[in-house]
């Protein structure tokens, strides 16, 4: 229900429906963190620039700062909340622990979501910047390094976790092709 300048909608928010009423104005962001209560996504930059609140919205990484709650009316929002079933971290959740993938922590959630969606999208086939090969018959690539750089470009760490960063990722895509033989 829209009156002009605030609009009732559902969104589905980690596996569960979440019915809010929110100015029309409102970013996806601040819905999550003040309406919602969901203290994953951050609000680094509020520009888009720095990714600190990324989420997945379909399957797909958005900057929440930049996407209005009303346009994720009726999506699968994901946060990092809700990457783990319960106390049981992912596999890339665990790597990133391990591997020190993160420092002041502040990026880490949308690290982390967006790493899932690289992970999905490489998957997938989806060539990035750093494909050399994007025809349509190309063989798949592996996932390498520059690959990984290209598609997290969008999350900054002020800290500087990077190789950590990349090393997680690598090291799950790998674990996922091992298990998958």
């Amino acid at each position: 229900m829209r009156d002009g300048s605030r609009s009732s909608l559902t969104l589905c928010v980690n596996g569960g429906e979440r019915s809010l009423e929110v100015d029309n104005r409102r970013t996806l962001l601040d819905a999550l963190r003040w309406d919602l209560g969901l203290i994953g996504p951050k609000k680094g930059c509020d520009h888009g620039q720095c990714g600190a609140c990324t989420v997945l919205v379909d399957g797909r990484r958005v900057v929440s700062c930049l996407t209005l709650a009303v346009a994720a009316e009726g999506s699968a929002v994901t946060t990092v909340e809700g990457l783990a079933e319960g106390d049981d971290l992912t596999p890339l959740q665990e790597r990133f622990v391990r591997l020190d993938a993160f420092q002041c922590g502040f990026c880490t959630s949308g690290q982390l979501c967006s790493a899932v969606a690289v992970l999905a999208e490489h998957a997938a086939g989806w060539p990035s910047a750093a494909t050399e090969d994007v025809s349509p018959d190309a063989p798949p690539r592996d996932l390498d390094a520059a690959e990984v750089r290209e598609r997290m470009s969008g999350n900054l760490c002020r800290c500087g976790a990077y190789p950590s960063i990349v090393r997680a990722i690598l090291e799950t895509d790998a674990e996922a092709k091992e298990t998958a033989r």
